[in-house]
């Protein structure tokens, strides 16, 4: 449980929101494509 928080608490200092870190968790759980985190595009 601890690693868990760590993920947590470094994604949330990368300015991850709480529904972006949820689909993340969620992604690495079940593997389904819907919940798997979008790229940014380095050009903004």
């Amino acid at each position: 449980m601890t690693e868990v928080a760590r993920i947590i608490l470094g994604l949330r200092a990368d300015g991850w929101d709480e529904k972006k870190i949820n689909d993340f968790m969620l992604f690495i759980g079940t593997g389904e494509e819907q919940y798997k985190p979008k790229e940014k595009n380095s050009e903004n």
